[in-house]
């Protein structure tokens, strides 16, 4: 009982860091998700695990609103690609499985990919990419989680601060300076999602 409640207690303070030397295979990762379905895991591309709580109340419905436009673009725009939630999971090329918040991949990319591995944490990197950050969550872990994804294959990322204090926006894209937006009403798909245009009402402004 100590144990979980010290378990708890450290989650509370943000994502949770446990080394493994040598580093937790792609296998014994996928176990180890299987049986803890309570529990959010991610592995880095050194073979650590990352054991995030669950989503708090608010957190989650910012980003099921967040998810319901991006769903509802793709379907209204005939299904060019797959909308994905948090509890998606993504092995990217440096071999790190991170989840972002909503993400979006190409139906043509998608569909590229063995069904085997569709129905794990599969092989690749959206090319648009959310993480929105909660009280709990590092700034300076979710910006380098942003450049990760930039760096292997995401064409456009938003990392989403609703904090009282912050109520910002970074817009990470290839090869471009970062932008940081102070309270925006809405964002743009730009090229990677033509028309997309995110209401951040109930996401960054409530």
């Amino acid at each position: 009982m100590s144990g979980n409640v010290t378990l708890t207690r450290a989650l509370l303070r943000g994502p949770l860091k446990v080394r493994f030397r040598p580093g937790l295979s792609e296998d014994a990762f996928w176990r180890l998700c299987q049986q803890n379905p309570q529990l959010d895991f991610e592995r880095t591309a050194w073979g650590d695990l990352v054991i995030v709580a669950p989503a708090g109340a608010d957190s989650d419905s910012r980003n099921t609103e967040l998810t319901g436009q991006l769903w509802l673009w793709n379907r209204s725009n005939g299904d060019p690609g797959c909308v994905f939630g948090p509890s998606a999971g993504f092995t990217l090329p440096n071999t790190a499985v991170r989840g972002p918040d909503a993400s979006w991949i190409s139906r043509e990319r998608w569909e590229m990919l063995p069904r085997g591995d569709r129905e794990r944490f599969a092989h690749i990197c959206p090319e648009f990419v959310v993480e929105i950050r909660s009280r709990s969550d590092r700034k300076r872990e979710l910006r380098a989680k942003m450049r990760e994804y930039l760096a292997n294959g995401a064409q456009l990322g938003w990392l989403i601060d609703p904090t009282i204090k912050a109520r910002t926006v970074e817009i990470y894209r290839p090869d471009l300076p970062l932008e940081v937006l102070k309270c925006p009403d809405t964002l743009s798909g730009e090229d990677i999602l033509p028309g997309f245009v995110l209401d951040l009402k109930g996401i960054l402004l409530d």
